[in-house]
C-alpha cells in the first residue's frame, strides 16, 4: 500500500479541503459547499479497489480487481468485508441491480458475476462458449431489467435477466467499447476508447449505431445521462467534458465541449447526480471536478492523497462516492 503524506487519528477522519477553485470564463472564483470525507480500506491485503456502487443498506459495494472479490465497505464502523468470487477473478466494474444484488463485470473469470443482497450468494453467467477473453469493463440495466456490457477487447452484450441467457456481439470497429450507462427512459449508451465514439444499443437487435463526438481522437472513456437523457462524456486523450443531446440529432449542433481547467487534463470517469450536477475525475492533477451545466463553470477538487486515481464515481442523494485506487482508501464528497 503507498504511503500517505498525513496520519488519520480516526478510523473515519474528516478531511478539509485544502484549495478549492470554482473557474468559470470570467476567471472569478467563489467557496464551494462541498465536504469530502475519507476512510482506509484496512484489509488484510491490497484490494485493487476499482469501481463501487452504494448498495441498498446504507453501505458501499467495491470491485477489488487485484483480489478478486466483492467488497462491501460500512461507512458507519469504516469497516470492510471481502467475498470471494472464484478462482481467477479480476472483476472490474460493479453496479447495483434493480433486484437489490451487486452486479460485477469479472474480465479474469470472462463472466458477469451476481452477489444476491443480503445473503451473499455468489452466482456466475458466463460469455457464451467460444468467447475469447473480452476484457470485461463496465455494466448497466436497461429500462426492461436486462444487463448490457462492455468489453474492451471489442464486444458488446447482455444478460437477458429472466432467463439467465448472455449473449454478445462484436463491437463496431473493433477494441475500445469502456464506459456505459442507461438513461431515464431506460435506453443503453455506450462509449469506446480506442475507437473515440459514444453509441447507442439497439435493444431489439444488440446491435450498435455510433455518434462521433467533434473531437476527432478524444478517447472517450465513460459515459453517463443526465435526467433529460443528455449524454455527458469524459474525454481522456483531449482532457474535455462533452456533453451529447440526442434530441437535437447527430450533428454538431447536438454537442458541446468545455476544456477541464489546469494543463493537460485527463478526465477519466464521470457522473451525474440527482441535482444534475456533473461530476468528473482528472488524473493529470489529482482533483475531482463538479461542473455546472447552467453556469458552465468548474469547480476543482484537489484530492488530499498523491495519484488517488479516481477509476469510477456514483453516489445517491446528498452524496458522491469515490474509489481511490492509487491508494486503497474509498471516499465521500457530501453535497448537502
Amino acid at each position: 500500500m503507498q504511503a500517505h503524506p498525513f496520519h488519520l487519528s480516526r478510523r473515519s477522519a474528516l478531511v478539509a479541503l485544502p484549495a478549492v477553485l470554482l473557474f468559470s470564463r470570467t476567471g472569478r472564483t467563489q467557496a464551494p459547499s462541498t465536504r469530502l470525507q475519507s476512510w482506509p480500506l484496512n484489509t488484510p491485503r491490497p484490494t485493487g479497489i476499482h469501481d463501487l456502487a452504494p448498495a441498498p443498506d446504507g453501505g458501499v459495494w467495491f470491485s477489488a480487481q487485484r483480489s478478486g472479490h466483492l467488497g462491501w465497505f460500512d461507512p458507519r464502523t469504516g469497516k470492510s468485508e471481502l467475498i470471494a468470487l472464484g478462482s481467477g477473478s479480476s472483476p472490474h466494474g460493479v453496479i447495483a441491480g434493480p433486484d437489490g444484488a451487486a452486479w460485477l463485470t469479472d474480465g479474469g473469470q470472462n463472466a458477469i458475476v451476481r452477489v444476491s443482497w443480503p445473503a451473499r450468494e455468489v452466482k456466475l453467467f458466463p460469455l457464451p462458449a467460444g468467447t475469447p477473453n473480452a476484457n470485461l469493463n463496465t455494466c448497466a440495466f436497461d429500462g426492461d431489467g436486462d444487463l448490457w456490457f462492455t468489453g474492451q477487447n471489442g464486444y458488446v452484450g447482455k444478460v437477458a435477466v429472466r432467463s439467465g441467457v448472455v449473449s454478445v456481439k462484436e463491437s463496431p470497429r473493433g477494441r475500445g467499447p469502456y464506459g456505459i450507462c442507461a438513461t431515464p427512459k431506460g435506453e443503453i449508451w455506450w462509449c469506446s476508447l480506442a475507437g473515440s465514439f459514444i453509441a447507442q444499443i439497439d435493444r431489439q437487435t444488440g446491435n450498435s449505431r455510433i455518434v462521433e463526438p467533434p473531437t476527432p481522437r478524444q478517447g472517450a472513456r465513460r459515459v453517463w445521462s443526465d435526467s433529460r437523457g443528455r449524454i455527458w462524456v469524459s474525454e481522456w486523450n483531449s482532457g474535455n467534458l462533452s456533453v451529447h443531446d440526442p434530441a437535437l440529432g447527430t450533428g454538431a449542433n447536438s454537442w458541446r465541449t468545455w476544456k477541464a481547467p489546469g494543463t493537460e487534463p485527463h478526465v477519466y470517469a464521470v457522473y451525474v447526480d440527482d441535482k444534475d450536477m456533473v461530476w468528473a475525475s482528472e488524473w493529470s492533477h489529482n482533483a475531482m471536478l463538479r461542473f455546472d451545466p447552467r453556469s458552465e463553470k468548474f469547480e476543482a477538487i484537489p484530492l488530499p492523497r498523491p495519484a488517488a486515481s479516481i477509476r469510477q464515481i456514483l453516489g445517491r442523494p446528498g452524496e458522491v462516492w469515490l474509489p481511490e485506487s492509487g491508494t486503497e482508501f474509498i471516499s465521500v464528497i457530501r453535497t448537502g
